[in-house]
């Protein structure tokens, strides 16, 4: 009987003892090898394309589809983002490969540096709808402010696309590709982005994201094509020349249409604010730039009551204090940005009490207490001699957008300092 017990007791011992070499050596590994901290570099946000907009299903029945993106931080390693959040099937991937672009305007590779791309360890992947997926851990170089395309093997579409129309970027579209090809030979050039809707980068423990959140303005509208002029792009152009702040990346979530209280060409701003601002990798920082959107359409197509312009903007305030809430419960520095003239707009024929109602939100922007801190778009991009417009120079010509020139004058009014503290 005490042998037994004995026995048991040692085999008891041995477990226990396995366990905690187990547990020892775990927690050694863990110390050896801290996890990356992600950033995100590239976001693009997601919204149903509009028919004008979207590809025509029988074309992405075995299409190869590649996207070229713009990066604003580098890093040893990166992850790729594809978003299935509006498709009403599962997307399935056959393949997945990034590779260094020869040109945003050519779809040629080289293909030197092709990679497969993976998720779960496997080379294809089947997304469920209203999904998205983050792939696995790619060792992969990429530098700050460079061009990576990613090219993806689809077997068909998934009822409904997901995408981002405003890409301001060429992308190319072919039949039967490998994802691997050199060049898409025969392939179609479009001027938007599918499924695809981030890339992270392996970064610092001290670099930080910066969520732009956006409507058309943000977006680039009135960019130039591969251009990479948008105000963003500008911004992150000034952080990589300033070393203290050069470890920041800047992430556009402008959507064209886009507005605080009902949907427009994309979910509304509260709608997407999970996904688009909340979802996205090492954000420490929030730039909101919406609400001309809100206004115009408020009396686009019909005259209203003083009521319902009061009505508005109490509501435009609403969401506003919505945003800082939820950003401040993660921990995120929300930044607003005064909102630009747009009197003389050639779509919202805007009257005096839309800019009136312009100029009681931005007073309430920039009034101490509400935000974090605020930049003066308004300030900047104002007309001296008629502060309800847009400067002449800064006008891409249909006087609600700023030019190439007007976006870099927005980036520029930004204080570095912002995203230091």
């Amino acid at each position: 009987m005490r042998g037994r017990l004995a026995e048991t007791a040692t085999r008891a011992h041995s477990k226990s003892f396995f366990a905690s070499q187990l547990l020892f050596a775990a927690a050694c590994m863990a110390f050896a090898a801290p996890a990356p901290n992600w950033i995100g570099s590239w976001t693009a946000p997601q919204q149903i394309p509009e028919p004008n907009n979207a590809v025509p299903l029988e074309s992405l029945q075995d299409s190869t589809l590649r996207q070229i993106v713009h990066l604003s931080v580098g890093g040893s390693s990166i992850r790729v983002r594809v978003s299935n959040a509006f498709g009403t099937a599962p997307l399935h991937l056959l393949a997945v490969h990034v590779a260094r672009p020869l040109s945003p305007a050519v779809s040629r590779i080289d293909p030197s540096s092709d990679r497969t791309v993976r998720f779960n360890e496997q080379g294809d992947i089947l997304i469920p709808a209203g999904a998205e997926y983050t792939s696995d851990p790619l060792n992969y170089v990429v530098a700050a402010m460079s061009d990576l395309a990613i090219t993806m093997r689809i077997e068909a579409a998934p009822g409904q696309e997901t995408g981002h129309p405003g890409s301001r970027a060429s992308s190319y579209l072919g039949t039967g590709l490998p994802a691997s090809a050199a060049e898409m030979t025969g392939a179609q050039t479009i001027e938007h982005w599918y499924f695809l809707s981030g890339v992270d980068v392996s970064g610092s423990a001290a670099s930080s994201a910066v969520v732009a959140l956006g409507d058309s303005i943000t977006d680039g509208h009135g960019a130039t094509t591969n251009g990479n002029d948008r105000w963003t792009d500008d911004l992150v152009s000034r952080l990589q020349r300033s070393a203290p702040a050069g470890g920041s990346a800047v992430l556009n979530q402008g959507i064209g249409g886009n507005r605080l209280l009902t949907d427009g060409l994309g979910p509304n701003v509260l709608a997407r604010f999970d996904r688009d601002v909340l979802a996205q990798s090492g954000v420490r920082y929030l730039i909101v730039l919406e609400g001309i959107n809100d206004l115009g359409m408020l009396t686009r197509t019909t005259m209203v009551s003083d009521g319902q312009h009061e009505d508005l903007v109490r509501r435009m305030i609403g969401a506003y204090s919505q945003i800082i809430v939820r950003a401040h419960a993660h921990g995120i520095k929300v930044i607003g940005g005064t909102l630009l003239p747009f009197m003389g707009s050639d779509f919202y024929h805007p009257t005096v009490s839309n800019e009136f109602d312009r100029k009681i939100l931005n007073a309430w922007i920039r009034a101490p207490g509400h935000l974090d801190a605020v930049i003066d778009f308004d300030a900047t991009m104002a007309d001296p001699a008629h502060p309800d417009r847009l400067r002449a120079d800064y006008d891409s010509g249909d006087h609600l957008h700023p030019s190439p020139r007007g976006y870099r004058a927005m980036a520029d009014a930004i204080p570095l300092e912002l995203f230091r503290k």
